[in-house]
């Protein structure tokens, strides 16, 4: 990602956050949440401080995957989402492959999913993440229950 990225990126946070949340966080949670964790400052801080990719389509920013560094070998990606229109098309799989490649020292790499975020759920899954644990947290005073899922490049 680069500093010129970031409407595209806070437009393609708002468009999947709402397709992939409806009926799981009410829409008011969501837009707040939106709104702190994909203001611009933060988005410049996160591209400062982690991995940070966008993923063009014909010229056209689709999606984006952002990573922690890694520490002792264990990363964690913090997001990937992808403009509804262009999901199931390979597009978030080479953010996550090209994040992968991108981090130096990677043994194992964490991501937390929203249990009811059955796509999400599959595609980490279908990539060869294990569930780790389960837990419920509260999400702006929204009960959520939450999936942290694995896997060990080093066993691979």
């Amino acid at each position: 990602m680069q500093k010129n990225d970031i409407i595209f990126v806070q437009e393609i946070a708002k468009k999947s956050w709402h397709q992939t949340y409806e009926g799981i966080i009410p829409n008011e949670i969501q837009d707040r949440f939106i709104e702190a964790a994909y203001c611009s400052d933060r988005l410049l801080s996160r591209l400062e401080n982690s991995l940070f990719l966008v993923a063009i389509l014909e010229e056209t920013i689709v999606g984006f995957a952002n990573f922690s560094n890694v520490v002792d070998g264990e990363a964690e990606l913090f997001s990937i989402y992808l403009l509804p229109e262009t999901q199931g098309k390979g597009i978030g799989t080479a953010l996550l492959q090209e994040g992968i490649n991108m981090l130096p020292d990677l043994t194992s790499l964490l991501v937390s999913v929203e249990k009811e975020n059955t796509i999400g759920m599959n595609f980490y899954q279908a990539k060869g993440f294990k569930k780790l644990e389960e837990f419920d947290e509260l999400f702006d005073g929204h009960l959520l229950k939450t999936v942290k899922l694995g896997i060990n490049y080093a066993l691979a």
